[in-house]
């Protein structure tokens, strides 16, 4: 296999075959290129505007989904695609290499709030991350009609392993979103708000894209299960919305038929920390609990013989997310309590 370095302009993302490149950006510090592995499968009948990607490393700790889809390069053979297959393991090497959230070597942005207006085009947004998603609104958006953007919890929290989405006001979009989510055989589906400027997801819902997030592990290990749902969600989306050939089976809580759809998209539903300190879990991620009931407790050691601060639930519901790192900012969310729905 021989990864062409190229810049954006000489892609070829629509010529049948396949192709594996080292796509270069211009580095902000070094003389050099920050490069992005990106592989392109198109088959005989791809159209104009459609088309899957996969991202991994939108964040630069999370590895599930890099993982993942670095098997999935090997996995997928272009006598099977008919339509147009974009793979990118990596889509943030500034803070993937960092092993940070953000690209805190670089600029220091954070990838998933750099979708906004001028990124990468105006002086005040030209830094490498805003630039990273300039690159994706040109060259990438224009292509698929899939989008799968394969994140983890991180050093940030410890969830409840998902796919997740946005509520859509379309409900022809809705339905085969919330259809593409559930074949990721995940333990639950994360209905979550869409208030947070900047989001990657929440732009492709915007250009009218199947568009699904995961959460499939959290710390700065590799979940196996995290990784055998994102090779499924993948897969299975290619297969599902006419870009490979063949079959695939439901897995896990899909294929049982007990996944539980999850919605946070409310403030009630989350818990912040009202002081800095060390969070100990006391409800494990998964389980229902009821308004006011104690999930967790948050310890002051300056204060060595205060009384712990119960972090309880907000709502009735099932405990969805919660800080993963013992060491806990002030105002930091540290319990996220969805509500169940049908």
């Amino acid at each position: 296999m021989t990864r062409r370095t190229v810049r954006p302009e000489k892609l070829d993302l629509d010529s049948p075959g396949r192709r594996d490149y080292w796509l270069a950006l211009e580095h902000d510090s070094i003389w050099g290129d920050h490069l992005i592995p990106l592989t392109v499968f198109v088959g005989p009948k791809a159209k104009d505007g459609e088309g899957l990607v996969a991202f991994g490393s939108n964040h630069g700790n999370e590895y599930e989904g890099p993982v993942a889809i670095k098997h999935l390069l090997r996995e997928f053979k272009i006598e099977d695609v008919v339509g147009r297959i974009i793979l990118i393991p990596v889509l943030n090497p500034a803070a993937f290499r960092a092993g940070t959230r953000e690209s805190t070597l670089d600029d220091g942005v954070n990838l998933n709030r750099a979708f906004v207006p001028g990124a990468g085009t105006t002086p005040a947004l030209a830094g490498i991350t805003h630039r990273i998603a300039g690159f994706v609104r040109e060259y990438i958006w224009p292509r698929v009609h899939v989008v799968l953007d394969l994140h983890s919890g991180g050093d940030v929290a410890r969830f409840s392993i998902c796919a997740n989405y946005h509520p859509v006001d379309d409900p022809d979009l809705a339905h085969r979103i919330e259809d593409t989510a559930r074949w990721f055989g995940t333990p639950s589906l994360m209905v979550y708000q869409n208030q947070t400027p900047g989001l990657l997801p929440s732009e492709a819902e915007r250009l009218g894209k199947i568009t699904v997030g995961t959460e499939l592990g959290w710390g700065s290990a590799v979940c196996t299960d995290g990784v055998r749902y994102g090779r499924q969600g993948v897969r299975a989306a290619a297969i599902n919305h006419g870009q490979m050939l063949g079959t695939i089976e439901p897995i896990d809580f899909h294929k049982a038929g007990t996944q539980r759809k999850l919605e946070m998209v409310d403030r009630e539903c989350f818990t912040v920390a009202p002081f800095a300190g060390h969070y100990e879990p006391i409800i494990d991620c998964g389980n229902p609990v009821k308004a006011g009931q104690t999930v967790g407790l948050l310890h002051d050691f300056d204060h060595i013989d205060m009384d712990p601060w119960p972090a309880v639930a907000g709502v009735d519901g099932v405990v969805l997310a919660q800080a993963w790192r013992a060491p806990i900012l002030r105002g930091q969310h540290i319990v996220v309590v969805a509500r169940e729905r049908a």
